[in-house]
């Protein structure tokens, strides 16, 4: 199943650098290091896909060209 994108290129570049990021603070061995590593997973995901589930639920959408 495709989904619409609903993120701007911008935002999808910021998600995908920010969650590498997480993901290796996380790794640092961090208490929360999982936790932190597992989030920046989600995010460079919905970097990588366009795609946020929860600004689809909200009614994120882009402008039509």
């Amino acid at each position: 199943m495709f989904y619409r994108k609903n993120l701007p290129g911008w935002e999808r570049a910021m998600r995908s650098v920010a969650g590498v990021g997480m993901i290796a603070y996380g790794l640092l061995g961090m208490p929360a290091g999982y936790l932190i590593a597992g989030t920046g997973v989600i995010a460079v995901a919905t970097g990588f896909f366009g795609f946020c589930p929860m600004c689809a639920m909200v009614g994120r959408r882009l402008p039509s060209p």
